[in-house]
């Protein structure tokens, strides 16, 4: 452990915490390196109407990280401290708030998605003409942006040399969590006229969603039962990870989404289980190495999410002549919907629609189902996501919708087009899944579950199915897209 400094040695005397994606006082980068440069550090998070404004009134996301903010308000109070809650603009608000209390630095942990780095650079301007410093530091991930490299000093496009690298890298040092309450006692109290608790929904504009009902724990707490809940089933994740029926997942995505839980904490016991064989434990932090590969694809290729549209990574595939016009809008509305006609990827859209959730064997099935059975614009399934998931993670989610369309780094190939019924065969064999979302159709057979259309009219009659009324027909035929897509990409091969 490091050693405590004494206030003598400290840089600051007055220091400013801007929590963001960070939503935890335990091996929290910034703030222990705030607590160790600083005799006293106020803390404060902004809820970012550049972020919020634009949202719907009632988003689950929201409400996450509000009742996340409440439990982290009462930790930093037990600890002789709390935290100063602002709704307002943060690329304003944080200079105007830095100025008012009379730091001389701000702390915070760095992001790269684009307008977050276009935000911190403004903020650091207002803060650099003040003469107040701005310190930024990595946690979200185990190496980002420059750590890992190829030999010729270039970054990986591919993952499995990165996976590689990335394993031949860590060790104990870089999974080593750092101690922030040894230096506890820097924490000071929110100025009194700074004082307010932390502000309900109704305050920020927003209504209650049905986070509460769907039992999804919140806060530093809620993740913390979920990862050790998780390390009891670790050693069955590779072989359970891919049936949405089965409870294979950590669940722990949005909490990494907005750091209430600790990449190290989960990394390293994740590490210490895959050396010791725990085959679950490797093929999991496989999954932990695909979001540190992400992150640093869009580090050093923004324009794969731009503001202005995301591109390709492959630039060639930007050449596809996507479905468009009036029955492309009514192939997607059906796609939003869950009214396909495929009953594993009507599942899993309504899994996400009342859940904000998608089980990632899914996420592959309905992202490869819009682009390669109805030809539509991975784009707009990115967008999809980005609205409606818990987790949604700019480079995790441009990342997969870009391998699901064959345009990413290390992408599926173009060729390969997953069957939607094959798919619900295999990883919901008894259509435990589909009727769980698709009540109309409990009643099928496990055997034509899975493409009600093949069922026969007395099948259907007795389970009552009625296909066109309370189930749709397919709007496709799975082998006639295949061939509209073989010949879509074409262009791509030539």
């Amino acid at each position: 452990m490091p050693p405590i400094l004494l206030a003598v040695d400290k840089t600051y005397p007055k220091g400013l915490m801007w929590f963001r994606r960070d939503l935890r006082v335990d091996d929290n980068a910034a703030l222990y390196h705030a607590l160790r440069k600083c005799r006293q550090v106020v803390c404060v998070f902004v809820f970012d109407r550049a972020i919020l404004d634009p949202l719907p009134r009632v988003d689950r996301r929201v409400e996450f990280i509000r009742e996340s903010l409440v439990e982290l308000d009462a930790e930093l109070q037990a600890l002789g401290s709390g935290l100063l809650v602002r709704h307002a603009v943060a690329q304003d608000e944080i200079a105007e708030l830095a100025h008012a209390l009379e730091v001389q630095a701000v702390f915070a942990n760095r992001d790269d998605e684009p307008e977050a780095i276009a935000r911190d650079a403004q903020v650091f301007g207002a803060l650099a003409n003040a003469g107040i410093a701005f310190h930024a530091y990595k946690d979200q991930a185990i190496f980002e942006r420059d750590e890992v490299l190829t030999q010729t000093g270039q970054p990986y496009t591919v993952f499995t040399p990165y996976k590689r690298a990335w394993l031949a890298k860590v060790d104990d040092f870089y999974l080593k969590p750092y101690p922030v309450r040894g230096h506890a006692d820097a924490l000071g109290p929110v100025p009194e006229k700074f004082h307010a608790p932390v502000p309900t929904l109704a305050n920020l504009g927003f209504e209650k969603s049905n986070l509460a009902e769907l039992d999804i724990p919140t806060g530093s707490q809620g993740g913390a039962a979920l990862f050790d809940d998780f390390l009891q089933r670790i050693e069955r994740y590779r072989a359970v990870r891919d049936f949405p029926a089965v409870r294979g997942p950590s669940y722990l995505s949005v909490h990494l989404r907005f750091g209430t839980v600790s990449i190290r904490q989960l990394a390293g016991a994740a590490h210490r289980l895959a050396q010791r064989g725990d085959e679950g434990a490797a093929t999991w932090l496989g999954e932990l190495i695909w979001r540190d590969f992400y992150f640093q694809i869009l580090a050093h290729r923004p324009h794969v999410a731009s503001k202005d549209g995301s591109h390709s990574f492959r630039p060639e595939y930007d050449k596809i002549q996507w479905h468009h016009g009036k029955h492309a809008d009514l192939l997607f509305e059906a796609w939003c919907k869950g009214e396909t006609g495929y009953p594993l990827v009507d599942a899993a859209m309504a899994q996400i629609n009342q859940s904000g959730y998608m089980h990632n064997r899914l996420r592959m099935v309905v992202a490869s189902f819009l682009c390669k059975d109805l030809g539509l614009d991975w784009r707009r399934g990115e967008r999809y996501f980005a609205q409606h998931l818990n987790d949604f993670e700019l480079s995790s989610n441009n990342g997969g919708w870009q391998w699901a369309s064959s345009s990413g780094c290390d992408a599926q190939p173009y060729f390969r087009i997953f069957n939607p019924v094959t798919q619900s065969q295999r990883f919901d064999p008894e259509g435990k899944f589909i009727r769980r979302y698709l009540p109309q159709l409990a009643k099928l057979s496990d055997a034509v579950i899975h493409a009600p259309w093949t069922a026969s009219p007395v099948e259907l009659q007795a389970a009552g199915v009625i296909l066109g009324e309370n189930y749709p027909n397919p709007i496709v035929d799975h082998a006639e897209a295949r061939e509209r897509t073989l010949q879509r990409y074409a262009v791509v091969r030539k």
